[in-house]
């Protein structure tokens, strides 16, 4: 017998199902709750397939993000082997049926039928230190992103109640810039102290500058009030949302920086990372998402299989006489690692970027290729040469 548990994961509980062989179910579908008593009880039901069919069961549920977390550490505690699916391969599989029919039992029902139908292979426990990357990498761009929208919209009303104050400081985001905006944050509260009290202020925000500096920044804000439109906002809601947003700007970057720092830290104990780093245009931040995001070279044996998994492959259609000459590339895969290799490329093709890079770049460009299209032709030749690099643990000789 080749017994198997479909599981389709949700949150906090998941639909399972039993096929002892091929074609044979065996029961109806159970719940298994992700509570430590819940997997007591799936370990049972687990216990008395592998005594009917005197071989351990193998389990195979499709990745939701990290819903099915508990799910995978339960398993790997018990040394039980499962298939993690990816979720466009289990949702075909669910489609099979020509009745329009959406229940968990079914799902978990679909996914025994198509482990008889496909040969997958047993998913591979990831290291930590990779993943720990990966979430800090994940977290930092997400952070990234609020940050952005926060300065937009700071920005917004900046010019509603003091536009002036720009081209004060070399950088308006600057520590000291945010804080003397914070202190004084319309035309009439500066007007209302003095240039020295201003200048003082300032010293004390920055003291790694003379006081000169500060007498100077604060003669300028003091002429940027009197300049200013607006000596007071028309609406109150306008100083409370600058005050928020100025405190939300600080606190975002005060948390970008302990990212940067943990994410510095935990990559130099990794070696493929100094490999990576190695490729002109590949900087600090690039090379931890594009480790984290690619994980352990072992897991492919050919660089296509690596290109594949970027999603920066091409696409193909043929039907009958018909075969397309315009592809797509087919995008699976993580958005995030295939955003960090054309950074990775265009960074390389700078006049300080990799000769080789460059080279192949141009070669592209007089075969008649477009930009875009030349671009992805370095990208597929740059994961070509991580995968070579890893597997041989070598550092990039840039020899154009």
């Amino acid at each position: 017998m080749n017994p198997v548990v479909g599981l389709d994961i949700a949150k906090g509980e998941s639909k399972g199902q039993v096929f002892l062989d091929r074609g044979l179910p065996h029961g109806g579908s159970f719940n298994v709750i992700h509570t430590q008593e819940g997997f007591e009880d799936f370990l049972e039901v687990l216990r008395t397939v592998e005594a009917i069919a005197e071989v351990r069961p193998v389990i195979i549920f499709e990745s939701t993000g990290h819903y099915h977390t508990p799910v995978m550490e339960f398993l790997e505690e018990n040394n039980y082997v499962y298939i993690l699916v990816n979720p466009l391969v289990a949702h075909q599989a669910k489609k099979s049926n020509l009745r329009k029919v959406k229940t968990d039992a079914i799902d978990a029902y679909r996914l025994c039928e198509l482990y008889y139908k496909e040969q997958f292979e047993p998913h591979k426990k990831r290291g930590t230190q990779l993943l720990n990357l990966r979430s800090l990498t994940r977290q930092h761009e997400s952070i990234t992103d609020l940050y952005i929208k926060t300065k937009l919209q700071f920005q917004a009303v900046l010019d509603q109640v003091f536009p002036e104050f720009r081209g004060i400081f070399g950088d308006l985001y600057s520590k000291v810039s945010l804080h003397v905006l914070l202190a004084f944050p319309t035309a009439e509260s500066v007007l209302a102290v003095t240039q020295s009290e201003l200048a003082d202020k300032v010293a004390e925000l920055c003291p790694s500058r003379s006081y000169h500096w500060a007498t100077e920044k604060a003669a300028k804000i003091r002429a940027a009030a009197n300049r200013n439109p607006f000596k007071r906002p028309r609406l109150e809601s306008h100083l409370f949302s600058l005050d928020m947003y100025i405190k939300m700007l600080v606190q975002y970057k005060e948390h970008l920086s302990a990212l940067e720092n943990k994410i510095d830290a935990l990559a130099m104990e990794i070696e493929e990372y100094k490999i990576i780093q190695s490729i002109p245009g590949i900087g600090g931040k690039i090379a931890a998402t594009i480790i984290s995001g690619l994980g352990e070279i072992d897991r492919f044996n050919h660089p296509t299989k690596l290109v594949a998994f970027a999603g920066v492959d091409p696409s193909v259609f043929s039907s009958g006489k018909f075969t397309a000459t315009l592809n797509r590339i087919s995008k699976r895969g993580s958005s995030r690692l295939r955003h960090s290799l054309f950074n990775a490329v265009l960074c390389g093709l700078r006049k300080s970027g990799s000769k080789r890079i460059k080279a192949f770049y141009q070669k592209k460009r007089d075969e008649g290729k477009a930009h875009r299209v030349a671009i992805v032709a370095c990208i597929n030749k740059l994961l070509h040469w991580i995968y070579a690099l890893l597997k041989r643990k070598e550092t990039f000789l840039d020899m154009a």
